[in-house]
């Protein structure tokens, strides 16, 4: 009875010491920083003053809203997330539509166009300043050539076009994403519905609409909030193309946390930009999860 009972008590044990290195990689690797950085928030911590660091309470958080570039960083946050990813997925939708129809090479077009996507992306953001460069850039010519524009444009230079010339090397980056999720959905759809369809006269447009749609609808769902949060945290394409500026045209929150913090060795600062992002993010995925909630569990 009592060898039954260790033995027993052994198999239960077995599973939590599986786990265990799991679990001390997460919180060394994820909880950890974030615990330390939520607390260093809330102090003046700045490696090049360390004389002077000290727990300020709320300062920081108070601060950051009678700081310019924190303002102008969350208003270019908000066209980061929602231009890049609105066109991601529209552009991934009806590129997934096209490679789902059968033509010759098919397979080929689907291998190519996941090239962006395992591209690292500080190869896409020197790819792409290079073709954005004022001087000799392969944009300016074209369109030189065709004459859409009468002059060289330094698209990184100028603040007017420096956040959108960085979106569209975003889009071009995660377009195979939402391609490859979406045409995968579509071999979920059963054909017998598309048949039937026939049968009853319906267009290509009604198809889509009441057939392909509520199916897709699901993985549709979680790619967008996947994509938000990728974004949303996206650095390496800010910093190597143009480091938030000129001034603070493309500064994003995540970048202007990174700057505080690595480049002017103000991690109290910095901290609290981060955490304030991160609250962000988690405010959205709430509203998100709650407006998604009912189409989320209808299939």
């Amino acid at each position: 009875m009592i060898k039954a009972v260790n033995s027993s008590r052994k198999k239960d044990l077995v599973p939590v010491i599986m786990l265990a290195p799991a679990f001390i990689l997460v919180v060394c690797v994820i909880i950890y920083p974030i615990f330390n950085a939520v607390i260093t928030s809330f102090q003046y911590y700045k490696l090049t003053d360390l004389q002077n660091s000290s727990f300020v309470g709320f300062k920081n958080y108070i601060d950051i809203w009678h700081d310019d570039a924190f303002i102008a960083s969350l208003a270019n946050t908000f066209k980061w997330v929602g231009i890049t990813v609105t066109t991601q997925f529209l552009f991934g939708l009806a590129l997934a539509i096209l490679l789902n129809q059968p033509f010759r090479g098919r397979s080929v077009i689907r291998s190519i166009i996941l090239i962006p996507w395992v591209t690292p992306g500080v190869v896409i953001a020197l790819m792409w300043s290079w073709i954005y460069n004022g001087n000799f850039g392969i944009l300016n010519s074209i369109l030189l050539k065709f004459g859409i524009i009468q002059d060289k444009i330094a698209w990184l230079a100028n603040a007017k076009t420096a956040l959108y010339s960085q979106i569209a090397t975003m889009v071009w980056q995660g377009l195979p994403f939402f391609t490859i999720m979406i045409l995968a959905s579509f071999q979920t759809v059963p054909l017998d519905l598309y048949e039937a369809a026939d049968i009853s006269g319906a267009n290509s447009f009604q198809k889509f609409v009441y057939i392909t749609w509520p199916h897709i609808l699901q993985t549709v769902i979680t790619t967008l909030l996947l994509r938000v949060i990728w974004v949303f945290n996206n650095v390496e394409v800010l910093y190597v193309m143009s480091q938030g500026g000129p001034g603070y045209s493309s500064m994003t929150v995540s970048l202007n946390a990174y700057l505080k913090a690595q480049k002017s060795l103000n991690f109290g600062y910095g901290s609290t930009i981060a955490v304030f992002g991160t609250l962000c993010m988690i405010a959205f995925m709430i509203i998100y999860m709650k407006f998604t909630k009912k189409y989320r569990g209808s299939n």
